[in-house]
C-alpha cells in the first residue's frame, strides 16, 4: 500500500457479542504499534468502550481512518463497502469471518494478525472489486441512487404471477424477460444470488456485468455476460395492481410502480479488499463449493 496506515476503523456485525473480546484485544494490539483505533459507534457499545475513546458513526467511519477491519460475515462487509462508496473514499477493507468461511470475509480469525501485520507493513495484496451504480427514475425524475457490490435484483411479489422486464443495453433492445425476476450482478456478486439462480461464476477481477433471469418462463432466456462499460436499462412491464420489487445488495429496496426504470452502470469507485495470505480465489472456491471433495 502506498500510504502509511495510522488510523484503523473497527466495526463488527450488530449484536455479535462473541466479537467483543476479539475487538478489545485487537485495539490493544494496534495501539501497541502506534496505530490509532476508531470504533464504529454501535461496535463501541458492543465492546463497552470507555468514554473519550475515538468513535465514528457507520456513515462517517470511512472518512476517519486509513483501513477498516470488519468482523462478521459477507453481509456486514457489503454494508461497509456501501458506506465507503457513498463517502467517496478509497479506504481498503480487511474482512474477518466469524463462522463459516465467506466469499468476501475470507480471512479467518486465526489468520487475523498475520494479515493485519502484512497490511500495516505494506506487504498485503489489495484487490479492487468493481461496484455497480443503480439510478431509478420515476415519472421521468430521479427517484433513488444506490451503489452496490453484489447485485441489483428485480423480483415479483410472493403471490404475484410471472413478471415481464424490458432489458436494453445502451440504446439497443436486448429482450423482454418473462420470469420470477432478473439479477444484474457484478463479478463479485456472481457467487451470491446469481450463483443460486444458475448464473456463471466470474472471476472478481474480470470487467463484466451479469444478467441472470430467475426461474425464466422461456428456457431460451439464459444468463448473459456483457462488458462492464455498458449501461443496462431495466423497465418492468406493469399494471397498477402488480407487485414488483427492486432490491440492492439484499440490504435495501422498494416496491416499483408502472413506468419506473432502473439504469445500471459501473460505479465511479471500486472497493478495495485485503486478500488472504493463506488462499487464492480458486482455493476459496474449492473450499466453499466443495469442488473435488465429498459433496454428499
Amino acid at each position: 500500500m502506498a500510504d502509511a496506515i495510522t488510523r484503523v476503523g473497527l466495526t463488527a456485525k450488530r449484536g455479535l457479542t462473541g466479537a467483543s473480546s476479539v475487538l478489545a484485544e485487537l485495539a490493544g494490539w494496534l495501539e501497541a504499534r502506534g496505530v490509532l483505533t476508531v470504533f464504529e459507534a454501535d461496535t463501541a457499545r458492543l465492546v463497552g468502550l470507555p468514554p473519550g475513546r475515538p468513535t465514528a458513526s457507520r456513515e462517517s467511519l470511512p472518512n476517519e481512518c486509513d483501513l477498516i477491519v470488519v468482523l462478521g460475515g459477507d453481509g456486514t462487509l457489503i454494508g461497509i463497502a456501501s458506506q465507503i462508496a457513498r463517502a467517496g473514499t478509497d479506504v481498503p477493507i480487511l474482512g474477518v469471518n466469524f463462522g463459516s468461511l465467506g466469499f468476501l470475509t475470507e480471512i479467518t480469525l486465526p489468520e487475523l494478525y498475520d494479515a493485519l501485520e502484512a497490511t500495516l507493513d505494506g506487504c498485503a495484496e489489495i484487490e479492487t472489486r468493481a461496484m455497480l451504480r443503480a439510478n431509478t427514475m420515476r415519472a421521468d425524475a430521479a427517484f433513488a441512487d444506490h451503489i452496490v457490490l453484489n447485485d441489483i435484483v428485480i423480483t415479483k411479489g410472493a403471490m404475484s404471477r410471472i413478471i415481464e422486464i424490458a432489458v436494453s443495453v445502451g440504446q439497443e433492445t436486448v429482450t423482454r424477460v418473462r420470469a420470477d425476476g432478473l439479477i444484474v450482478a457484478s463479478p463479485t456478486g456472481s457467487t451470491a444470488y446469481n450463483l443460486a439462480a444458475g448464473g456463471p461464476i466470474v472471476h472478481p477481477t474480470v470487467d463484466a456485468m451479469l444478467l441472470t433471469p430467475i426461474a425464466p418462463h422461456t428456457l431460451t432466456n439464459r444468463p448473459v455476460v456483457i462488458p462492464l462499460a455498458s449501461e443496462v436499462n431495466l423497465a418492468p412491464v406493469m399494471e397498477e395492481d402488480d407487485e414488483v420489487f427492486v432490491t440492492f445488495d439484499g440490504q435495501s429496496g422498494f416496491p416499483m410502480r408502472p413506468g419506473d426504470r432502473v439504469s445500471i452502470r459501473r460505479a465511479p469507485r471500486a472497493m478495495r479488499i485485503v486478500k488472504s495470505l493463506q488462499r487464492t480465489y480458486f482455493e476459496l472456491l474449492r473450499e466453499k463449493l466443495k469442488w473435488g471433495g465429498d459433496n454428499r
